[in-house]
C-alpha cells in the first residue's frame, strides 16, 4: 500500500549531483591502470596512432583477443582529441557517456515496468492511493539509487573497458523488453541495436541468453503488444549470432574451476551484488505468487543469463557486471513491501558503514600531507614507496564539499515523515558516491602511483638506450605491453619466438622475486622491481655482441 506522499518523486537537482559524484570523479588526473584497463587502451591508442590496423589489431604482436567495436570507439574518441586532449582522457569520455546512459536506461527500464498493472499499488478504499504515474516515477528513482548503490559497479563502471559497451547494450535491451507495451517502435529498434551490439562488443551468448529468455517471456504475455514483440526479439537474436558468426566474434571462456570453490563463488556474490541481492531476494519472496509477470520476470532473465555467465566462466565478475541493472530494478520492486524495521536497518548501516568509511578516508589524507598520525603515515610510506604526496586545493575543496553533503543527507535521512519509496535507498548510494569522490580526490594521487604502471616504465627507461629498435617480450601481459608502447614509446614484440627476433633487449617479469636463469647469449642489464609490488622483478637482458 502506497499513499500519494510516498510516491513522491526524488528532486532533479540533488538526483543530478548524486549523478555527477558517481560519474566524474575519476575521469581525470590518472593514468590507465593495471590490467584490463590498461591493456585496452593500449589496443585503443594503438589504433589511433596509427600503429596497427583497425580490423586486425594487435599488441605487441599479438592479435587482439577482445572485441573490436569498444576499441574502435575509443581510438576514436582518442583521434578526435589529439593534439588538445590526454590520450587517457579522450579514452574515458565515450565510457563514462556509456555509465551515464545505463543510469539512464535503468531508470525508463523501471519507470515502464512500474506502469505493469500488476506492479500497480493497491487502491484504498476511500481513495489517497498513489497516482500511477508518480508510483512509476519513484520507482524508477528507486532503481536507479540501487544501481549506484551496487558495489560491483563501482570500479568496473569506471574503468576504459569493452564491459562499459557490454553493460550499456544489456541495459539497452532491458529497456527494449520493458518498453514493448508502451513505446512500439522505440522498443523494436532499441531490441534491434541492442542485441547486435551485445555481440559485438563481445558477449554474443550473454545476447543469446537474453534473447531467448525474453522470446519466452513476451510469448507467454497476457499482453497481446507484448506477444507480438517475440518475433523482433527473435530477430535480433539471429542477426546478432549471424554477425558474430560472420565476423569471429564467438569467444568461448568456459571455465569448470569455480565449483570447486562455492564458497568463494558466494562471497563474490555477496559483496559484488550488495546492496541490491538482498532487496531482489525479497522481491522475489513477496512476488512469489507474480513471477510471471513482466516486472519480475523481465529483470529475472538477465538476472539468471548473468549469474549463469559468471558461474560458467570461472566466477568472471565482469560476466556478473551484465547483470547489475536488471538486478537494481528487481531491487526497486522491494521498496514498497519493506517493513519499517527493515528500512531502519539499511539507514543504520548505511550510515555508520559510510561514515566510518569516509573518516578513513580523511585520516589516511592528513597522514599523508602532515605526517600525524605517525603509524598510518608509515603505513602509507610501506605500501606506495617513493611517493610523495602533493597538496591540491581544488580536491581538499571538492572532498570538503562532498562530506559536507553526506551530513546534510543523513540529518535529511534521520529527520521524522521520509514517507518516500526509495528512501532506504539515499545512504546506500549516496555513501557509495561519498566514497568514490573522496577516493578520486584525497588518495587520487597515491592510487595512481600504485595502480598506474608508469612508475615501473621511468625505473626502466634510463637502461633503455634511446635508439632502441624494439623490445622483445616473449609471452608479457598484455597490460604491461600496453604500459611499455604508451608510456616508454617503445615498440615491443610480445609474440613467442620474440627472443630468437632482432630485437637487442629482452624483457622478462618474474614472480615471488624468482629471477629465471639468463639464457644464453644474452646478459643482464638491469633488475627493476615493480614500485608496488615486492614480489614483483622485471628483468632487462641486452643480447651479447
Amino acid at each position: 500500500m502506497v499513499t500519494q506522499r510516498g510516491a513522491r518523486r526524488l528532486p532533479r537537482l540533488p538526483l543530478l549531483l548524486l549523478c555527477a559524484a558517481y560519474l566524474l570523479p575519476g575521469l581525470f588526473g590518472r593514468d590507465p591502470w593495471r590490467n584490463a584497463d590498461v591493456a585496452a587502451f593500449g589496443v585503443m591508442a594503438a589504433i589511433a596512432e596509427g600503429r596497427t590496423p583497425w580490423l586486425a589489431p594487435l599488441l605487441g604482436g599479438v592479435p587482439l583477443e577482445g572485441a573490436l567495436l569498444p576499441h574502435w570507439l575509443g581510438a576514436l574518441f582518442i583521434m578526435l582529441g589529439q593534439g588538445w586532449l590526454d590520450a587517457s582522457l579522450a579514452a574515458r569520455l565515450p565510457f563514462a557517456l556509456l555509465l551515464a546512459l545505463t543510469l539512464a536506461i535503468t531508470w525508463y527500464s523501471t519507470l515502464l515496468l512500474a506502469r505493469t498493472e500488476a506492479a500497480q499499488p493497491v487502491a484504498f478504499a476511500f481513495g489517497g492511493e498513489a497516482d500511477p504515474v508518480a508510483y512509476a516515477r519513484a520507482m524508477a528513482d528507486g532503481g536507479l539509487l540501487a544501481l549506484m548503490a551496487t558495489l560491483g559497479l563501482l570500479q568496473l563502471g569506471h574503468e576504459t573497458t569493452p564491459e562499459l559497451a557490454q553493460l550499456a547494450a544489456a541495459s539497452l535491451a532491458l529497456y527494449g523488453i520493458a518498453a514493448a507495451p508502451y513505446r512500439l517502435w522505440r522498443a523494436r529498434l532499441a531490441i534491434l541495436a541492442a542485441l547486435p551490439l551485445l555481440a559485438a562488443s563481445g558477449a554474443p551468448a550473454m545476447a543469446v541468453a537474453v534473447g531467448l529468455g525474453g522470446a519466452l517471456v513476451c510469448l507467454r504475455s497476457r499482453l497481446p503488444e507484448v506477444r507480438r514483440f517475440a518475433p523482433w526479439l527473435v530477430a535480433a537474436l539471429v542477426l546478432s549470432a549471424a554477425l558474430a558468426s560472420a565476423l569471429g566474434w564467438w569467444r568461448w571462456r568456459v571455465s569448470s574451476e569455480v565449483l570447486a570453490d562455492v564458497p568463494g563463488l558466494a562471497r563474490q556474490w555477496l559483496w559484488f551484488l550488495w546492496p541490491a541481492w538482498p532487496l531482489a531476494l525479497w522481491t522475489l519472496w513477496r512476488w512469489r505468487r507474480q513471477l510471471l509477470y513482466r516486472h519480475v520476470s523481465v529483470p529475472l532473465v538477465f538476472v539468471l543469463a548473468a549469474l549463469g555467465a559468471n558461474v560458467t566462466m570461472g566466477g568472471s565478475d565482469r560476466a556478473l557486471l551484465l547483470g547489475l541493472p536488471a538486478l537494481a530494478v528487481m531491487a526497486a520492486f522491494a521498496l514498497p513491501t519493506l517493513k519499517r524495521s527493515a528500512t531502519a536497518a539499511i539507514d543504520w548501516f548505511s550510515m555508520f558503514f559510510f561514515t566510518a568509511a569516509a573518516l578513513t578516508i580523511w585520516v589516511v589524507y592528513v597522514a599523508m600531507q602532515t605526517g600525524v598520525p605517525a603509524k598510518t603515515a608509515a603505513n602509507v610510506a610501506r605500501q606506495v614507496p617513493g611517493f610523495d604526496s602533493p597538496f591540491s586545493a581544488l580536491a581538499l575543496a571538492v572532498a570538503a564539499a562532498g562530506t559536507l553533503a553526506w551530513v546534510a543527507v543523513v540529518r535529511w535521512r534521520t529527520g521524522r515523515h521520509q514517507e518516500a519509496l526509495w528512501k532506504s535507498l539515499v545512504l546506500p548510494a549516496g555513501g557509495v558516491a561519498l566514497c568514490w569522490l573522496l577516493l578520486m580526490t584525497l588518495w587520487l594521487p597515491a592510487l595512481d602511483h600504485a595502480r598506474s604502471a608508469r612508475p615501473l616504465v621511468l625505473r626502466l627507461a634510463p637502461h633503455v638506450p634511446a635508439d632502441t629498435p624494439c623490445i622483445a617480450a616473449p609471452g608479457l601481459a598484455p597490460a604491461t605491453v600496453a604500459a611499455l608502447e604508451h608510456f616508454g614509446r617503445w615498440r615491443v614484440d610480445a609474440t613467442p619466438a620474440a627472443q630468437q627476433g632482432p630485437c637487442p633487449l629482452l624483457l622478462r617479469v618474474a614472480r615471488d622475486r624468482v629471477l629465471p636463469p639468463v639464457p644464453e647469449g644474452w646478459s643482464v642489464v638491469a633488475v627493476v622491481p615493480r614500485p608496488t609490488a615486492r614480489d614483483e622483478l622485471t628483468q632487462l637482458l641486452q643480447r651479447a655482441r
